[in-house]
C-alpha cells in the first residue's frame, strides 16, 4: 500500500500569489530606500541651493542622484499597484481611483529626472545666473509644465500618503505610519530642499517600509484570502 504523497510546497515562480506578495513587500521597502540614498548623494542637499551650480560642481553625483530618484519613482508606481491588494475589502473605490492617479504621478516624476543632467550641463558651460535662466526657461515650456509637472507631480506627492492612510484604515498599519507618510511627502512641499530632506525621507522609508514588512510577514492564507476584484 502506497503512502499518501506529500504535496510539494509551491515555489516562488509557480505561486503567483506568493510572487505578488513578496514583490509588493520588497518594492515598498526598496522604492523609498532608493530615494533616501538619492537625497544623501545629491550635491544639492549639501551644497549651493542653486542646482545648476551644485550639480555643475559634481556632475557624477548629480547623475547618480537622478538615476536613483528615477528608479525610486518607477518602483513606487509598481509598489502602489501591489499595495492596492490591501484595500480589496475596504476603501476599494477610493484606493483604485487614488492608486491610478498616484501611479500616473510617479511615472511623470520619474520622467522629470531627465532635467537634472540638463541642469548640470548648463552649470558647467554657463555662469550661474545664465544657467539658472536657461533652466527656468526650459521648465516653463508648456510641454514641460503641463506634460510632466502640473498636475501630475501632485498626484504622486499627495497620493502616496493618502493610500497609506487608507491602508491604516483598512487595519494593515499602526496609527503612526500614515502620520509619518503625511509628514514625509507633504514636507517636501514646504521644507526647503537640503539636509532636512534626509530626515523627511527617513520617515518615508519607515512608513512604506513598515507596510512592506507587514506584507512580507503576512501568512500565505491571509494574503490569498484577500479578494482580487473590486466590488
Amino acid at each position: 500500500m502506497l503512502d499518501n504523497p506529500v504535496t510539494p510546497r509551491p515555489t516562488l515562480l509557480r505561486s503567483p500569489a506568493r510572487f505578488r506578495r513578496i514583490a509588493t513587500g520588497t518594492l515598498l521597502i526598496l522604492a523609498p530606500l532608493l530615494a533616501l540614498v538619492a537625497v544623501v548623494v545629491d550635491p544639492g542637499t549639501w551644497g549651493d541651493d542653486r542646482e545648476t551650480v551644485s550639480y555643475g560642481a559634481n556632475p557624477a553625483m548629480a547623475q547618480l542622484e537622478s538615476v536613483l530618484y528615477h528608479w525610486s519613482w518607477l518602483l513606487t508606481a509598481l509598489a502602489v499597484i501591489g499595495m492596492l491588494r490591501l484595500l480589496s475589502r475596504k476603501w476599494v473605490v477610493f484606493g483604485h481611483v487614488v492608486g491610478a492617479l498616484t501611479v500616473l504621478g510617479a511615472i511623470n516624476l520619474s520622467a522629470m529626472m531627465l532635467t537634472d543632467p540638463v541642469e548640470w550641463w548648463f552649470g558647467q558651460h554657463y555662469p550661474p545666473a545664465e544657467a539658472e535662466r536657461l533652466t527656468e526657461e526650459m521648465l516653463r515650456l508648456p510641454g514641460t509644465t503641463f506634460g510632466y509637472q502640473v498636475p501630475w507631480m501632485f498626484f504622486a506627492v499627495f497620493g502616496v500618503p493618502l493610500l497609506v492612510v487608507a491602508v491604516w484604515r483598512a487595519g494593515f498599519a499602526h496609527w503612526w505610519v500614515p502620520l509619518a507618510a503625511v509628514v514625509a511627502y507633504l514636507g517636501f512641499m514646504f521644507v526647503p530642499y537640503g539636509p532636512a530632506s534626509v530626515a523627511l525621507m527617513v520617515l518615508a522609508v519607515l512608513a512604506l517600509g513598515t507596510i512592506g514588512l507587514r506584507v512580507l510577514r503576512m501568512p500565505e492564507l491571509e494574503w490569498e484570502s484577500l479578494p482580487t476584484g473590486s466590488r
